[in-house]
């Protein structure tokens, strides 16, 4: 049978040949998703070992952030916004899961893991998971885990809220306060290192009132962040 089908996959290949999601152009073996061009020109924010770079001036709070890092930064008029956007809105999880191992294989070798103990990654609402079918969070997640075997923890839940999108820090803010609460055994938790992993950071409210809901339910645990896009504040 994997005789039969292999053929069958390189006539669909010809007739129908993968192309990068950036540029267009045709991949060619050993290629996924992007071109190896385009994939070296990621507009990286190499902010993984920053000890007080983008990420952590996004998410400045009370609430300590050890680690934080992001993969590149994220304009939406950029092609490789689209990876992301096509991820969470056309029904392509792997590109999440694509861009969550891809990352973690470019950082894993600086230590940026290295005693973390479990991936939180921030939840959808029941209502728009069964809608869209998968929450990109997790699948970027699920990426980062295959390539560092840290397994992953359904540790929070959101309640059903307005979109994010278009609103403004403050409104953001407003809109995930006490949206996010700790679902799960808090004695599992306590003194362990947690990264709370997410598709795209913003103002930095949705990922913080996460890290605020373990936080409260459990003070000696560690937080740090990791997403795979970060905007750019006008």
């Amino acid at each position: 049978m994997r005789g039969f089908l292999k053929p069958v996959g390189s006539l669909v290949d010809v007739v129908f040949p993968a192309v990068c999601e950036v540029c267009g152009n045709s991949l060619v073996d050993g290629e996924d998703v992007m071109c190896l061009k385009c994939y070296s020109e990621i507009p990286r924010t190499r902010s993984h070992t920053d000890d007080f770079g983008i990420v952590h001036q996004r998410l400045a709070s009370t609430i300590p952030i050890d680690r934080a890092a992001s993969f590149f930064y994220y304009f939406r008029e950029n092609p490789y916004a689209r990876l992301i956007q096509k991820a969470k809105y056309n029904q392509l999880p792997r590109y999440a899961e694509w861009l969550g191992k891809n990352y973690a294989r470019e950082i894993v070798g600086d230590g940026f893991f290295d005693g973390i103990d479990m991936l939180v990654p921030v939840p959808l609402n029941r209502w728009k998971r069964f809608r869209r079918g998968y929450n990109q969070g997790e699948e970027v997640a699920r990426g980062v885990s295959e390539i560092t075997g840290i397994p992953i923890a359904d540790i929070l839940k959101a309640r059903r809220h307005s979109t994010q999108t278009a609103k403004g820090s403050f409104e953001r803010w407003l809109n995930t306060h006490e949206v996010y609460s700790f679902d799960g055994d808090v004695t599992a938790i306590e003194n362990r290192h947690l990264l709370v992993v997410d598709d795209v950071i913003t103002t930095g409210a949705t990922i913080l009132a996460c890290c605020k809901a373990i936080h409260e339910a459990s003070p000696t645990t560690r937080l740090s962040v990791l997403s795979i896009g970060i905007t750019q504040l006008r």
